[in-house]
């Protein structure tokens, strides 16, 4: 019985070990994914890490073949060369996919910095060789004082944690960046219109709420990967930082993102944009053009409104991610394309799918990782943070130098819904700005909220396509049937007016339902 009970007991102790790793995992990678600084690193390095994975001391070796730089509480240089000895660790730790294991009292001859890290009493040293990012290789290692196996390695912990590590150090070099350019532009004049480089926020993403954090988390895991990201938000929730963001720290990062509102483009040209054309295909294709796509390749295309591509045009997607091959309109060349592909979409695609207007392929296809960002009203804690990042950021484009928001104010921005979201508090400051009287922005004109107090009698049910046809109208009378400009319906409602334009046209708004009030 003993016998038979046995392997049992062995798999779920297994279990319960693979899941205190996954839980080390996940607080170590959480610790890591909002770390800017070098010695922000060292601290959680030497508290977090050293107690999860028992070593006495560490180095952390960025940069290599580019600007070496050591992370190291023993090393005294922290900027140096890498001498011939510690370069062939570095290059194996760089060659394999496991963490190697050294023994300090065989290794001969010593780089000087194992030597140092010998003399201090340390005996094992294991080194892991992290991914790359934007081709920025790194290695760590960790010194033990005591001799260990290479049984005793924590090489799934390693490993779970080792893109994350690699991305921080990234963070960490483009933060000094910014710092630096920062500190070399100060003294410039700025020209108009330009903006105000800020520290905000992560990877220029503003948020510290618990959920704001999860999505951060998010970035940091799929960025590094080829897979494909959607990301399902509100209007004016800021997709396409997001998707800036993920570019920002993949392997693509040294290319330009392609970006294409699959929304704000006539249906009979979205094609053309996408996939290109050859001379003559056809009525003013006077020249051949290249889509989106061959301008992506090697690179990362972001779809936005992808819940507004034509069903005869997503077939053709499909067909490029699973062939990786495109044609121009025209043409009877395939032409290969290596793209990272980024989507966004405002709309419940599973419900666009069960009713027909979307393909279930691929819909499957794009939803590899999906990513949730909340409405502005789900995260209020926020508010604030991002009040004070758009009085900075404005402060060139509207000439006024705004310290704060009075404590009313504050609390009326925290109470507002914001249907337009991030883009419609950006708005709603800047316009008060222009209008503050004096150093601070004390009265803010907010959009009314209709509160309807009706009985269960009395009350109607309507969709929320009715509803958002009812409120774009009542805004676009309110603005006196004008669309563009500063006083117009999408600045406003926090919208591109190509946007706006296109919704008014699928909710069937037509000039002659607002202009009978307005003319």
């Amino acid at each position: 019985m003993s016998k038979s009970s046995d392997p049992n007991a062995e798999m779920m102790k297994r279990l319960q070990e693979m899941q205190k790793e996954q839980f080390i995992i996940s607080r170590l990678t959480k610790e890591l994914s909002t770390i800017l600084d070098p010695k922000q690193l060292q601290l959680v390095l030497n508290k977090s890490f050293k107690t999860e994975l028992g070593f006495n001391d560490f180095m952390v070796i960025k940069d290599y073949k580019q600007t070496v730089e050591i992370l190291s509480s023993w090393v005294e240089n922290q900027n140096c060369t890498i001498d011939n000895q510690l370069d062939m660790y570095v290059k194996s730790c760089l060659d394999s996919a496991d963490p190697l294991l050294f023994d300090l009292k065989e290794l001969s001859p010593l780089p000087s910095c194992f030597t140092k890290a010998k003399n201090s009493g340390m005996r094992m040293v294991i080194g892991l060789g992290l991914p790359a990012v934007s081709e920025s290789k790194s290695v760590i290692f960790l010194f033990y004082r005591n001799f260990i196996l290479s049984n005793d390695i924590p090489e799934r912990i390693l490993n779970g944690i080792s893109t994350q590590l690699s991305i921080t150090l990234h963070n960490i070099d483009v933060q000094e960046q910014l710092i630096a350019l920062k500190g070399n532009i100060q003294n410039f004049p700025k020209e108009a219109g330009e903006e105000k480089k800020s520290g905000y926020g992560f990877q220029g993403i503003v948020g510290e709420s618990e959920v704001m954090q999860h999505i951060f988390e998010q970035i940091s895991q799929v960025a590094p990967s080829q897979s494909n990201v959607i990301i399902f938000g509100e209007t004016g929730t800021g997709k396409e930082l997001i998707a800036q963001a993920i570019h920002e720290l993949s392997e693509f990062s040294g290319k330009k993102m392609i970006r294409i509102n699959c929304a704000a483009i006539p249906v009979n040209l979205i094609e053309s944009e996408l996939f290109g054309h050859e001379k003559g295909s056809f009525t003013g294709a006077t020249e051949q053009r290249k889509g989106k796509f061959e301008q992506a390749h090697n690179s990362t295309i972001f779809l936005d409104e992808i819940g507004e591509l034509p069903l005869e045009l997503q077939a053709r997607l499909l067909r490029v991610l699973q062939e990786k091959e495109i044609e121009r309109i025209g043409g009877n060349k395939r032409i290969r394309v290596n793209v990272r592909i980024i989507t966004a979409t405002n709309r419940n695609l599973e419900k666009e799918v069960a009713e027909g207007r979307f393909r279930s392929d691929l819909f499957y296809r794009l939803n590899v990782f999906p990513v949730h960002l909340p409405a502005l009203r789900e995260r209020k804690e926020d508010i604030p943070l991002l009040a004070d990042y758009f009085l900075e950021k404005l402060s060139l484009k509207t000439g006024k130098k705004i310290k704060g928001f009075s404590q009313k104010i504050i609390k009326m921005m925290i109470a507002n819904p914001w249907l337009g979201n991030i883009r419609e508090l950006e708005n709603m400051i800047e316009r008060s700005m222009l209008t503050a009287k004096g150093d601070m922005i004390r009265e803010m004109d907010l959009p009314k909220v209709i509160n309807s107090q009706n009985t269960d009698q009395d009350f109607q049910v309507k969709t929320l396509r009715e509803f958002e046809k009812e409120y774009i109208l009542k805004i676009i009378k309110k603005c006196n049937g004008r669309i563009f400009g500063e006083t117009g319906a999408a600045k406003l409602l926090g919208l591109p007016p190509t946007t706006l334009i296109s919704k008014m046209g699928k909710l069937g708004i037509e000039k002659k339902h607002y202009f009978k009030e307005s003319e």
